[in-house]
């Protein structure tokens, strides 16, 4: 039958590895809501659910008020332009790697806030201190050139990779000598905290840097981030939330998900399955041998496949099309979740492993 002939409902359905938020959310946390629906509560991050997630979170960052406040926004973008936005005076500049998110993925949000992104090259998706370093020394024609004062990173990184506390260090080192802020995009700050090299805790990301979020969307959560600000940028940053829309009314919704997040260690556990999963994905492209475009760390696989396999495996399966390369290759991105599906991990495996043999 021609392929024009086969009608949707024919098709096998795609099971999905395109993004770690194709989920609504993880049941314990539809449960509380649930449970608490019917009770009234004060507004705007008020209630008393909210002021209990900062509790569990400040227990977990080993950290108390006089250090830390938290704010919850309801996306990584509003998480990034708040924070980004709220540290800069209009003359000032973000530092980013070429590669970093809001480089490229968030539709010039922070270009819209006023101010410049000055790019910094990237080594396996990071920020190193001599490339910061250099970037910085070539923007200091003042008053011509834009002031850099904010460095932005991710953790885990674009390419899924991880910042070590001696890489963490060594950036903050180098930000406070040079009068910088530091920034961590932590949309997927769960699992790069529990990949298998990890060295970092909470209390290191409070210690080392200036702002830090904490992603809930992408760790089970239907929505929301948890902006954690040192005390001195603090004053005022519920302002520029409510200038930017992202101070809800109804803040519970956020506070109740966070508090059963971070009540014991589900937080931890979920990303902990995502980073499983993806471990599971990237053996079996190795033992098959396909190159990896980067170090499997957590919860993202970039594999190098060719073309006609691409093409086998979206019959089946969603994922990314990260790069398409001149020699009849790709990149594809593999992203795995808190909820993944062990069997369609397994199955997505044996197909790899099915046509891999057909055709060699």
């Amino acid at each position: 039958m021609p392929a024009s002939d086969v009608s949707v409902s024919e098709l096998p359905p795609r099971y999905n590895f395109i993004d770690d938020y194709s989920e609504g959310a993880h049941p314990l946390l539809l449960e509380a809501l649930l449970r608490t629906n019917a009770t009234q509560q004060l507004s705007y991050g008020t209630d008393e659910y909210s002021n209990d997630a900062r509790r569990l979170i400040r227990e977990k960052l080993n950290a108390t008020d006089d250090e830390v406040a938290i704010h919850f926004v309801p996306s990584g973008t509003s998480a990034n332009l708040i924070s980004i936005a709220s540290c800069l005076r209009p003359y000032e500049a973000v530092m980013a790697v070429e590669s970093g998110h809001i480089v490229s993925k968030e539709a010039g949000a922070i270009e819209a806030t006023g101010h410049k992104m000055i790019l910094v090259p990237g080594v396996n998706g990071k920020m190193t201190p001599s490339n910061l370093e250099r970037v910085f020394q070539q923007n200091q024609f003042f008053p011509h050139m834009a002031k850099p004062r904010l460095v932005y990173i991710s953790n885990a990184t674009e390419l899924g990779t991880i910042y070590t506390k001696a890489e963490l260090t060594a950036l903050s080192v180098v930000c406070k000598r040079l009068g910088l802020l530091i920034l961590v995009d932590g949309a997927r700050l769960g699992v790069a905290l529990s990949a298998p090299r990890n060295d970092l805790t909470l209390r290191d990301l409070v210690d080392l840097t200036d702002i830090f979020w904490i992603g809930g969307t992408k760790m089970g959560a239907l929505l929301g981030e948890a902006i954690v600000v040192k005390q001195h940028l603090a004053d005022g940053f519920v302002f520029h939330l409510k200038q930017h829309g992202a101070l809800l009314a109804k803040s519970r919704l956020m506070g109740i998900q966070f508090a059963e997040l971070f009540r014991g260690n589900l937080f931890f556990d979920l990303a902990a399955h995502a980073n499983t999963m993806a471990e599971k994905i990237s053996t079996s492209f190795e033992k098959l041998g396909y190159a990896l475009a980067a170090e499997t760390e957590t919860n993202q696989v970039f594999a190098v496949l060719p073309e006609r396999l691409v093409r086998r495996l979206q019959d089946r399966f969603g994922f990314y099309v990260w790069e398409k390369r001149d020699d009849g290759n790709s990149i594809v991105r593999i992203v795995t979740s808190w909820a993944t599906d062990a069997l369609q991990v397994d199955k997505f495996n044996s197909w790899v492993q099915q046509w891999t043999e057909r055709d060699g």
